[in-house]
């Protein structure tokens, strides 16, 4: 059978005040060079070894953000069919596929959780 929807977590978002500041102190933590683009004005991805990523993420650092964000994602290779599995599932889904690469849902205690492309 195959499936949708990974069951391992491909990133994790970290809510940040000032990305400039997040992005300088985790690289310095993790002792590697803060260089890279931030992206779309509040994302950076630090360069980590393994499966797991982090992105920093300095829109969802407010209060109504966190509400309203997700905190880390699944990994699928077939975003339209993992999309489709879910809505057959009546799953709540919050957003359609957003540059053909992500959606975010709902799970049944309010949790936004998204689903992205690898």
């Amino acid at each position: 059978m195959s499936r949708t929807i990974v069951n391992r977590i491909g990133t994790v978002f970290v809510p940040v005040r000032n990305i400039e500041k997040a992005r300088d102190w985790y690289c310095r933590l993790l002792n590697i060079p803060a260089h890279g683009e931030i992206q779309f004005g509040h994302l950076y991805c630090v360069p980590m070894e393994g499966d797991a990523g982090l992105v920093l993420d300095s829109r969802i650092f407010d209060a109504e953000s966190r509400r309203n964000g997700p905190l880390f994602h699944f990994n699928t290779d077939d975003i339209v069919a993992a999309y489709h599995d879910l809505k057959q599932k009546d799953v709540e889904l919050l957003t359609g596929i957003e540059n053909d690469h992500w959606f975010t849902f709902r799970d049944p205690d309010g949790n936004v959780l998204m689903v992205c492309k690898c």
